[in-house]
């Protein structure tokens, strides 16, 4: 009773800016547990069921992003209403105006709170001006209840990247016919705000979940083990492999890569790789149990990417939510493997104007403007190349916006860039690859290793903070790799490189061996399988930092 009365209940539906709600902490774990006591209740009334989810949700959202709950509710109810006067309209002039309006306010909500430092600090270094962002929102509050939020900083709500997408995939799919729009605002609120899956995904389409809000909700007794199978394999990744390694080595090469020899900041790329997989891969794998112990299927969002033997193929594997929205919504559109269209030299325009504003240099436009020029006349007088030309223009320019999703930085930018070059070297190395059909094992160990390798170089800028960061990373590779030390290093850091080991060998697993497990732990007797996660649990919590670790993802 005294535990109870010492509880500060009032500041358990207060937003904490130091202690979001995430899947490691056990405040989410309670609040999951409120939401399943009250859900067992009302499973079975549809209405009830989503209303309930929904509201959980909404407070799932407060607690982790605070008063930017309101910016979702209006991405919400912007979304229902176009999507219902879409719907309401046979006249294909207006169904294109109402797609054009959702995607445009869409876009401006995210470009406003993910880009507007980003494009000053641009503006500012190309012309030497001093402007600052204002943050109007908070000046309109401070207006209105006298409140005191900054105004000169716009912050970034968590996973604004991925509840936009997800409206934005239903804004289409309703204009094109491939779902019919949701009736109910609660019942679209918890289809786009759905807590596991809310700040950092996998994005959910229209069309693979909205049919769920209406049916009938069910969890088999094999359903039930897989849904903890999945809980305890992605907090496993997070915390004993991802943050162990991250906390213990990587951090501390990428915090000062000159205090560190080649082979460490070597290693710290390739320790990255794996941090960034774990840390990902068990925010999904954690995401898809909780859903699935309510009855609710999440798309697979990675598939074992780190056993891909060509770049194309990590990015069939990898954050395949993603990968799957920028094709259908983004690649396709352009015109694919197909062709050119219009967006295609729109963008080819605004990334000639982005790298002018990259490098300062005034005569860039000149050479980029001349080489347009002449990829126009080539394609003009030669058929066979312009399919050549506009395809792999509409791949770079898909993984260059991809790049730019993950966040408002050149060094995402040259990282998605270094992924689409790829990609398009892949294309035309492949017509002439010795390997690519070999059978044997060598090759394939080849193949995937140096695959790997290049994802792994990749990451360089996705990882340093800033192009200094990642240059010294490359300088001490090439010029300062003391080959002598590595010996020392490895025993020095032996603890971090077993558990890098370990990872790397659990993810080559076979597929049918992870499935097999996954079985073998859903059919233990329910003493067993309580035993059995106990007994995880323990292991994992043995491995936690002084502080939590926040899920990489979460920042986009």
């Amino acid at each position: 009773m005294n535990v109870l009365l010492n509880i500060d209940w009032a500041g358990l539906f207060k937003y904490d800016e130091a202690a979001p709600v995430i899947f490691t902490r056990f405040f989410f774990w309670g609040f999951f547990a409120v939401v399943l006591a009250v859900y067992s209740a009302v499973y079975k009334h549809r209405a009830a069921r989503n209303a309930w989810l929904f509201l959980a949700s909404a407070f799932f959202y407060y607690k982790t992003s605070g008063l930017f709950v309101g910016l979702l509710f209006f991405s919400i109810t912007m979304d229902f209403l176009i999507g219902r006067a879409s719907a309401a309209t046979d006249v294909r002039l207006r169904k294109q105006l109402l797609l054009a309006l959702s995607v445009t306010l869409n876009l401006l909500v995210l470009g406003y709170f993910k880009y507007a430092h980003f494009l000053v600090e641009n503006v500012n270094h190309l012309f030497g001006t001093a402007f600052e962002p204002v943050n109007y929102f908070a000046h309109w509050a401070n207006q209105a209840w006298d409140a005191h939020f900054v105004e000169n900083k716009v912050l970034l709500p968590v996973g604004i990247s991925f509840y936009t997408f997800q409206c934005m995939s239903y804004a289409i799919d309703v204009y094109r016919g491939d779902v019919k729009p949701v009736r109910n605002l609660l019942d679209f609120g918890f289809y786009v705000s759905f807590f596991p899956q809310l700040v950092a995904g996998p994005i959910v389409r229209a069309a693979d979940f909205i049919p769920q809000l209406y049916k009938e909700t069910k969890l088999t007794r094999p359903e039930f083990g897989i849904a903890v199978c999945w809980i305890l394999n992605g907090l496993a990744k997070k915390m004993i492999i991802g943050d162990y390694i991250a906390v213990n080595f990587i951090d501390r090469v990428f915090s000062d890569p000159l205090r560190f020899t080649g082979f460490e900041n070597l290693m710290a790329l390739y320790g990255y790789s794996i941090q960034v997989y774990a840390d990902f891969s068990g925010y999904t794998d954690i995401a898809i149990g909780v859903a699935l112990l309510m009855g609710f299927h999440l798309n697979q969002n990675f598939n074992s990417p780190y056993k891909a033997r060509n770049v194309g193929e990590f990015w069939k594997r990898w954050h395949m939510s993603l990968s799957s929205w920028l094709r259908d919504y983004l690649y396709i559109p352009m015109g694919g493997n197909r062709g050119g269209s219009v967006f295609s030299w729109i963008m080819l325009g605004i990334i000639g104007v982005a790298f002018m504003l990259l490098t300062g240099w005034w005569w860039l436009p000149v050479v980029y403007l001349s080489m347009i020029s002449l990829i126009v006349v080539i394609i003009r007088f030669s058929p066979a190349m312009r399919n050549v030309v506009t395809t792999n223009s509409n791949l770079m320019i898909t993984m260059l916006i991809g790049g730019l999703w993950h966040g408002a930085s050149w060094m995402f930018v040259i990282w998605g860039g270094l992924n689409g070059l790829g990609l398009v070297v892949y294309k035309f190395w492949k017509r002439i690859s010795p390997w690519e059909h070999s059978k044997g094992w060598v090759a394939h160990a080849w193949v995937v290793f140096f695959t790997f390798s290049f994802i792994t170089f990749t990451r360089n800028w996705f990882r340093s903070p800033d192009l200094a960061t990642a240059n010294h990373v490359l300088h001490q590779i090439a010029h300062d790799f003391k080959p002598g030390l590595i010996g020392d290093v490895l025993w020095g850091f032996r603890s971090v490189f077993i558990v890098m080991a370990i990872g790397l060998m659990v993810h080559w697993l076979p597929e049918h061996f992870k499935q097999r497990y996954r079985e073998g732990f859903a059919a233990l007797p329910l003493w067993a399988m309580v035993i059995a996660s106990a007994g995880v649990i323990f292991l994992i919590y043995q491995t936690v930092t002084a502080d939590m670790v926040p899920f990489i993802y979460f920042q986009f």
